[in-house]
């Protein structure tokens, strides 16, 4: 009997996932070692800026790629070809802004004149993570996971070597110049991923002049998945942005020090979060898998088969979950020492990694939503918890609990995200 090509897609991405989870581990616990938790903090403290600038650039390009291609309806070359000119032209205009305002992003808001360069350096970025986006998107669609999964592994491996033998140069440089090398380390990580998408295409491939020339129709179908999906995003990283941003301002104004926020932001950011989302890999390659199995099944009208495929998404996560949520919460400090050679987080990750469990069943849900053209309805629940948290988290903060206000604040955005995605998918399927 034949395997279920979701099931199939799934194993594969979670094998790619587990390789380059660990290869991100070891870089993560590289940078670490090397920057020290005020370094990381440093570093951390221009993620959010990166992120929300990735989801602008993408324009949610990759999900509606991916949905469209598995319905498999229209000219797929142009359907794909013909976002990249558009996508390189917004490129250039965030470029721009960034090389503008970088300045007041790092005086003003982050309150941390060494993220400078790290800001501008995102500008150069962007083209190439959009373009791999594209096309990954391309291959999702076509339920062909292998490219994805080899260009992940190689893009990490290459951005392992590169730190590996570079950081500790720049570190002599100092804080600045070195984060900004971590940023810029990207380009050549992405390019990578860019040559392999292109050695998979199929065989006879010819890209044409008029390959690149935008059909209305095709752009009026991408835009109507992309615009939501990349509200959904961009309201997730804007909240993101103003983190680093409400927390400085805020815990500077009522008595605290700006190494301190640095450092315990680092260790939440830099120890703690990315400890907890080691599971991560798992449910998104669950999530990645379920889209172009729902598009086709929930487009042809049959609910039974997408729900039984939902409902098989949020058991793996489920049980992969759990499991490593337990050991984090009974040995915190073993995890953190082995990853990091420091206990500092124990407290903040005995608190948030029940917490997360219910993060990793929103990843399906929400992926869930967008493939069955719902992705408005994710979008609302973004928004419920984007603006829940920073309120939280701005409250939070002036109640004088150092960091803590942080963790609250990201407890109660999963759990209200996560409530309301899974409520509205019920409410769809029932229907």
């Amino acid at each position: 009997m034949k395997k279920s090509k979701f099931i199939q897609s799934t194993i594969i991405l979670m094998l790619g996932g587990f390789i380059t989870k660990i290869l991100g581990m070891v870089i993560k616990i590289i940078m670490t070692r090397f920057l020290g938790a005020e370094g990381i903090g440093v570093y951390m403290l221009i993620s959010p800026t990166f992120s929300l600038f990735i989801a602008l650039a993408q324009l949610g390009f990759p999900v509606a790629i991916s949905k469209l291609v598995a319905e498999d309806r229209r000219n797929n070359k142009n359907l794909v070809f013909s976002v990249i000119p558009i996508s390189l032209i917004m490129n250039l205009v965030l470029m721009l802004i960034l090389i503008i305002g970088g300045r007041i992003i790092t005086d003003v808001f982050l309150h941390e004149p060494r993220t400078y360069l790290g800001i501008i350096s995102i500008g150069f970025v962007l083209p190439f993570i959009s373009i791999s986006s594209i096309l990954r998107g391309y291959f999702f669609g076509k339920e062909k996971m292998f490219p994805h999964v080899l260009s992940n592994v190689l893009e990490d491996i290459v951005r392992l070597i590169l730190i590996f033998l570079f950081l500790p140069y720049f570190l002599t440089k100092g804080i600045e110049i070195t984060v900004a090398f971590l940023i810029l380390s990207n380009i050549l990580s992405e390019l990578t991923s860019i040559l392999v998408f292109f050695f998979f295409l199929p065989k006879g491939f010819k890209i044409e002049k008029k390959d690149f020339i935008v059909q209305k129709q095709n752009m009026k179908d991408i835009l109507g998945i992309s615009i939501p999906t990349t509200g959904s995003r961009l309201i997730g990283n804007i909240g993101y942005f103003l983190e680093p941003i409400i927390l400085t301002s805020t815990l500077l104004a009522i008595g605290y020090s700006n190494s301190f926020i640095v450092k315990e932001y680092g260790i939440i950011s830099g120890y703690v979060l990315p400890l907890l989302l080691l599971p991560s890999f798992f449910t998104m390659a669950i999530s990645q898998a379920l889209i172009p199995v729902v598009s086709k099944s929930y487009s042809r009208g049959n609910k039974i088969h997408t729900k039984k495929k939902i409902n098989q998404a949020i058991f793996f996560s489920l049980l992969i979950g759990i499991p490593i949520t337990i050991c984090f919460e009974l040995f915190p400090e073993f995890f953190l020492y082995f990853l990091y050679h420091s206990i500092d987080g124990v407290e903040y990750l005995k608190i948030l990694a029940p917490i997360c469990i219910f993060h990793y069943v929103q990843a399906p849900l929400t992926s869930a939503l967008q493939a069955m053209g719902e992705a408005k309805v994710a979008m609302n629940g973004t928004i419920l918890g984007v603006v829940s948290r920073t309120a939280l988290l701005f409250i939070c903060s002036l109640m004088k609990i150092g960091l803590w206000g942080l963790v609250i604040a990201t407890s109660v955005n999963i759990l209200l995200v996560t409530v309301h995605q899974g409520k509205h998918v019920k409410r769809i399927l029932k229907t």
